[in-house]
């Protein structure tokens, strides 16, 4: 049962706090359990989640996960598999309440872009404004390499309906997302990889983009860029490793 796997991380807390001193992962785990919009998200979701990956014949509490957002249709995918030789499976589709900005990354602070490319969540914070949330790694390499001046940052999936180039997921979203993700990492998924596209980087979807943006050429080689690692992901369900050249550029 779900609630299980909580206990027991809640029992080894117990032992850590009384017999020795915490470890920084028993400190993480310690720090969300005892969070009440922690619990009650895990309370309300956990046991609905674990249903919906037993359906997709993937193991609950979750030991990799992948998320991948497409700003046109306003869509986050979350994907899901067994162990680092097995394929993704998709899980669940979530709606994403609203998008600021345009289509393309985000290049300067203040443009209220959602970025687009490939990011990992790199924490979780159970006291947002916006009831949970869950903060990507903007700016990467490619980012600091491409942007222009000072790049901002605080980007987050998190709960509410407003934005100025985060995802908000409305309350009930996030409470479901955040659990499923922070299983993952209590589970020992260290870092949980969110790629966000303009759109399906299909043919259709370059076509799209080519006639919206047709004076656009560094938007367009960017996109070009990033198809390659959907593309890849589209015929294997396996993801390619994240790498950039000197310039910015993502390069497989």
């Amino acid at each position: 049962m779900p609630h299980k796997f909580i206990l027991t991380i809640l029992l080894c807390t117990l032992h850590q706090f009384c017999f020795g001193q915490q470890d920084p992962a028993t400190t993480f785990r310690n720090a969300q359990l005892s969070s009440k919009r922690v619990a009650d998200a895990v309370k309300k979701y956990d046991d609905s989640a674990s249903r919906q990956f037993k359906r997709k014949n993937v193991t609950y509490p979750p030991k990799d996960i992948f998320l991948r957002v497409f700003k046109l249709q306003n869509e986050m995918e979350l994907w899901a598999r067994n162990n680092e030789t097995s394929e993704y499976r998709l899980i669940k589709l979530f709606r994403i309440c609203a998008i600021s900005g345009s289509l393309g990354p985000k290049r300067t602070q203040g443009d209220r872009q959602v970025p687009e490319g490939f990011y990992f969540i790199e924490d979780f914070n159970t006291q947002s404004d916006y009831y949970l949330s869950m903060q990507l790694n903007y700016p990467n390499y490619s980012d600091s390499m491409l942007g222009k001046g000072k790049l901002g940052g605080d980007i987050f999936i998190h709960g509410g309906c407003i934005t100025v180039g985060c995802l908000p997921m409305t309350d009930e979203g996030i409470k479901e997302l955040y659990t499923i993700c922070l299983n993952a990492r209590l589970n020992g998924q260290e870092s949980i990889p969110v790629h966000v596209f303009p759109t399906r980087l299909t043919t259709s979807g370059m076509t799209y983009l080519k006639h919206e943006y047709p004076k656009d050429p560094a938007r367009q080689q960017f996109w070009a860029d990033m198809k390659a690692g959907f593309d890849y992901f589209e015929k294997t369900h396996k993801l390619l490793p994240v790498m950039y050249g000197t310039d910015g550029r993502y390069i497989y």
